[in-house]
């Protein structure tokens, strides 16, 4: 299997280049040049897997050039029970034909642990086979969780550097303290004054600046990302689509070959990106449900085919989804559309911040995906229904998708899968609040967690509860022009 840009030109790659690589020449992301099928065969194999086992084997379908002994090897350390207590991607029923892909059992309790525990082990790879002598020097730009779970995956990584930027005040409590307390050598964070999306343009600014480029090479470096434009990313998270299908299948709840519903909070998607991919797979899907906040820009290009990040920007209780420029919705026009189109509308976003697609691609899109969106308001009151119904604790986000899906099967009576994202612990104060009780802060920063688990009796994530007591290595903010700058720190 090759890897071609989304958009014109003539590169082609191996997954490993395109995994160190991270982003095409012309700007454009990596795809495969076409996609595997989960055939019958496959599908009764990955029935007596685990999760592991599951994971290396869809990855070879992808990564054709990595042998499978070692991917399975990699695949066993990353999702093993030293770091997914309790197992990596279990779904959890919470009423008829209601349940949650819960993907938040990880080192960092967040989704991204499903990319980033197995991604680093991939980049290593990758940059041994392509005999690689410089050191990969990692760029992140982060809404919350990615930072966290990529400052983790790659902490002491031989042979890496990663430097990790996130908006200053655009992502929780926790999440700060997570990443500005980050243990590791080869470690950097660094905030910026302003949005994920000045965070995320920036560093494309970084990989299109030739002259800073060639200043990295000699000084010994070459460029990558972990973020989700990176085909190592996004690949594993195919992975849990497949795996849920087939654990509800097991577990008698689907019949084989039944259709279901996947709803996913998203801001950036790669998330339900991966989901599609699975879809194009074979899966048997009905609908995607792309759940928004009140930053609802993915919502309105589903329903209208006009892509408008000309408009205002919101901070919200679910900041991971705080995005106005989606970057892996140009993988999804790439499917849709070709590799010309999608060059020229990302050319209108870039010069106008809008683009239209036409009435047959939306067509194409709308025939398996919907949007809907839900406000700070929605987002408050489903955290709390939702307790008071099933005694669950849900974050922000994972409140956001699963109010779209209970609208969802109320309206189709269809089963559907919330892809939940993160634990509550990490959003504490605002799921407390959402519950009715505010939190009193009497013990710093961490209090709300020890006051939601009191409240709730369920326990504090250990990965979250270990930050008690932790030294803060990296503070103080920059101006988004200023992020090349602090590369050289």
């Amino acid at each position: 299997m090759k890897y071609i840009s989304t958009r014109k030109g003539i590169e082609t790659l191996s997954s490993a280049q395109a995994i160190k690589k991270g982003i095409a020449d012309n700007g454009g992301l990596f795809v495969p040049d076409h996609i595997p099928l989960l055939t019958d065969s496959l599908f009764d194999r990955l029935v007596d897997m685990d999760y592991a086992e599951r994971a290396a084997e869809i990855l070879s379908l992808f990564l054709t050039d990595y042998d499978k002994n070692a991917l399975k090897e990699d695949c066993r350390r990353a999702y093993g029970e030293g770091a997914f207590t309790g197992g990596a991607a279990p779904t959890v029923k919470l009423g008829e034909g209601k349940y949650l892909l819960e993907l938040f059992h990880g080192p960092t309790c967040a989704f991204k642990d499903m990319a980033l525990q197995i991604m680093p082990r991939l980049l290593s790879r990758a940059l041994k086979m392509t005999k690689e002598k410089k050191t990969a020097y990692i760029l992140v730009a982060t809404s919350g969780d990615t930072g966290k779970a990529a400052l983790e995956g790659y902490r002491d990584v031989e042979g890496v550097k990663i430097k990790v930027f996130y908006p200053v005040n655009g992502v929780s409590a926790i999440q700060k303290l997570q990443m500005s307390t980050q243990e590791g050598r080869n470690v950097s964070v660094q905030a910026i004054n302003g949005n994920f999306d000045d965070a995320q343009n920036g560093v494309k600014r970084i990989f299109s600046d030739k002259e800073l480029n060639a200043r990295l090479r000699a000084a010994g470096y070459t460029l990558t990302s972990a973020n989700s434009i990176n085909w190592g990313r996004l690949a594993p998270q195919i992975v849990y689509y497949i795996s849920s299908y087939i654990d509800l299948y097991t577990a008698g709840e689907i019949k084989r070959g039944e259709k279901i519903a996947f709803c996913v909070p998203t801001g950036n998607f790669g998330n339900i990106f991966a989901g599609y991919l699975a879809y194009r797979m074979g899966l048997p899907v009905s609908r995607f449900i792309c759940a928004s906040n009140k930053n609802n820009i993915l919502t309105d290009f589903i329903n209208t085919g006009v892509y408008d990040r000309n408009r205002e920007f919101y901070q919200t209780m679910s900041p991971s989804m705080d995005i106005l420029i989606s970057s892996n919705l140009e993988r999804l026009l790439y499917f849709v559309s070709g590799r010309e189109k999608t060059a020229e509308y990302m050319n209108r976003l870039a010069e106008t911040g809008r683009y239209e697609i036409s009435k047959e691609e939306l067509a194409e899109i709308q025939s398996i995906f919907e949007g809907g969106f839900t406000d700070e308001e929605g987002t408050a009151a489903e955290i709390k229904a939702t307790y008071k119904e099933t005694c669950a604790v849900i974050d922000p986000h994972t409140a956001v998708a699963y109010r779209q899906a209970e609208q969802y099967a109320y309206r189709t009576g269809g089963k559907v899968v919330t892809v939940s994202t993160a634990s509550p612990y990490k959003f504490a104060a605002d799921v407390l609040k959402s519950l009715g009780k505010k939190a009193d802060n009497k013990r710093g920063v961490l209090s709300p967690l020890y006051e939601l688990s009191e409240y709730t009796g369920t326990p504090i994530p250990a990965p979250l509860a270990s930050l008690e007591g932790k030294s803060v290595r990296f503070t103080g903010a920059v101006n988004a022009a200023d992020m090349p700058d602090t590369l050289f720190d």
